[in-house]
């Protein structure tokens, strides 16, 4: 057997069996891809990842426990997707404006072969020119972080933060978080079980969650409207909202409009 240096190292994840099957059969004609796992959701693919460091996933987005895009949100380094997904408005808008290509299920094996080839093509590109590599997956211009944010809009992702946390994954529903604090290149949501780090910026956040229930009342605090029982004057034109929990969280003055006219004071 001769040794290929073009190896492509894949995981299939998907919870339909049927859905791995096609995507396995289709990738028959193609020897360099190695399939190394089949995951049927998404805390499997999550360790499959991390285990096996694939060159590229297949990935549905409609899976039970956690979907396809809050997995990705919680792999440090993602691989190369190819999205396989049910119609879904907001998953669809997220992939046109963002060029990252999916397979609109039911496919078959031309648009699959045509989805296939482009990744291989502009994988042969970068591995020519390793100057065209694009940035990496965590900063905030690149087009997984930006297929992310676009798909944060979606309303099944408004009602949970999925994070990580001492290698576990937690699923926070919207109304257990108190507030989001800016820290460093992360948010730190405080919740009825404690504080949890999320590898996002508040600006995401600002945009994902109910402008109605979450007010960004300083330039590194959103808080949870739900959670307020009183606001108090501070220095200046500044304020401090106490919280349910006695937690303090600063208001600065711009924020303070904000939060009255959502209070409706």
């Amino acid at each position: 057997m001769s040794t290929n240096t073009a190896n492509i190292k894949a995981i299939i994840i998907d919870d339909e069996p049927l859905a791995r099957m096609i995507v396995q059969e289709y990738l028959a004609t193609y020897p360099e891809i190695n399939v190394l796992q089949e995951c049927s959701d998404g805390f499997e693919g999550i360790k499959a990842i991390q285990q096996w460091r694939p060159d590229l996933i297949f990935l549905d987005i409609q899976m039970p426990k956690i979907n396809g895009f809050e997995m990705l949100e919680l792999v440090e380094e993602p691989p190369a997707v190819i999205f396989t997904t049910a119609f879904d408005e907001y998953a669809i808008k997220a992939f046109e404006s963002h060029a990252v290509d999916y397979l609109l299920k039911p496919f078959n094996k031309e648009r699959f072969d045509k989805s296939l080839r482009k990744w291989i093509d502009r994988r042969a590109g970068v591995a020519a020119n390793p100057a065209a590599k694009a940035p990496a997956a965590d900063t905030d211009n690149d087009p997984t972080g930006a297929l992310l944010e676009t798909a944060a809009q979606s309303p099944a992702q408004q009602q949970r933060i999925v994070v990580k946390t001492g290698g576990k994954i937690k699923i926070i529903p919207i109304e257990d978080i108190h507030y989001l604090e800016a820290a460093d290149d992360y948010v730190k949501i405080h919740t009825h079980n404690g504080a949890f780090l999320k590898n996002r910026t508040m600006g995401y956040f600002e945009k994902a969650l109910d402008g109605t229930q979450f007010v960004r009342t300083h330039r590194s605090y959103i808080l949870n409207v739900q959670q307020v029982t009183r606001i108090d004057p501070y220095e200046k034109d500044s304020h401090l909202c106490i919280l349910q929990s006695g937690a303090q969280v600063p208001v600065s003055k711009a924020g303070y409009v904000k939060l009255k006219s959502v209070l409706g004071l």
